[in-house]
């Protein structure tokens, strides 16, 4: 079993400064010291929605491909998103696990912890075993994801969220915390606007928190495949999409064509990569 001592040389040196710290770390994957210089934690609703996972998708992966890891919690919703969309960045992530070390929780998320040690990203608890994840072993974990990180991005939380927890403990660790604002409408984004309302930094790009990182400029996905080669009705519907999702009937009509020309590029698309789907909606991600 791997394992970092709390008093020895490999323990991250964000880590020490917080109360309580834990007195060990157990890890999968290959510890590197360069994965803990410039760690994002990034926590937001199991409830994700279709808004939350779009700029989840767009704005962690090109924090990621400007070098930043991105620590998170693993759990189903925007902590899963995070770990995929910093991959999809060919950046770092790193998985705080709530359970013991030798257990995958959630397990139908095995294909992404599999990926994650593949990518040379970590997953660490400061539990051993297979212990069960308990109430109190969530927020525990929230204080490890806050204490690896310079800052905490949340992206969508309700008013009883546990990513308000992560918010306080980020503040309580004198660490920055950024926030993603969302509609007023949405139920998850009510706790997100009060951070907002008291005082908490709004992100709007990217380069929001690349400059507060010293890394402005740098966010650039590496998978640019949106802004080049596009034939004429591909950079029409691209358009379109990153204005709100669409369905099919709703992008004909706005396009003036009809449902099966926008229907079958769609689908193409989609193939390609260039636009993704929710229920009857599509949209771009990379905008």
């Amino acid at each position: 079993m791997k394992t970092v001592e709390a008093n020895g040389s490999r323990y991250p040196a964000l880590l020490k400064e917080i109360k309580p710290r834990p007195d060990k770390l157990y890890y999968k994957g290959k510890w590197n010291q360069n994965i803990f210089k410039n760690c994002l934690a990034v926590v937001g609703s199991r409830r994700m929605t279709t808004y939350g996972k779009q700029i989840t998708n767009k704005l962690v992966s090109e924090i990621a491909s400007a070098g930043i890891t991105i620590v998170s919690g693993f759990m189903y919703g925007v902590d899963a998103q995070a770990h995929r969309a910093a991959l999809r960045g060919r950046g770092k992530t790193i998985a705080v696990m709530p359970c013991g070390i030798d257990r995958i929780h959630p397990a139908y998320q095995d294909k992404l912890y599999k990926q994650i040690l593949d990518e040379k990203g970590l997953v660490i608890s400061e539990i051993e075993g297979d212990a069960m994840p308990q109430l109190w072993s969530y927020p525990q974990r929230n204080r490890i994801v806050a204490g690896l990180s310079k800052a905490t991005l949340v992206v969508e939380a309700g008013l009883e969220s546990g990513s308000l927890i992560t918010a306080d403990l980020t503040n309580k660790f004198g660490r920055k915390l950024f926030v993603i604002p969302g509609p007023l409408t949405s139920s998850v984004s009510k706790g997100t606007l009060n951070l907002i309302k008291n005082g908490t930094e709004m992100v709007i790009s990217a380069d929001d928190i690349l400059n507060f990182y010293d890394l402005g400029g740098k966010g650039e996905l590496k998978n640019s495949s949106l802004s080049f080669n596009l034939d004429k009705l591909e950079k029409e519907i691209i358009e379109q999409l990153k204005q709100e999702p669409m369905d099919i009937d709703f992008l004909s009509r706005q396009l003036n064509k009809t449902s099966s020309q926008v229907g079958t590029k769609l689908s193409l698309m989609h193939l390609k990569g260039l636009v993704n789907q929710e229920a009857d909606k599509y949209y771009v991600d990379s905008l």
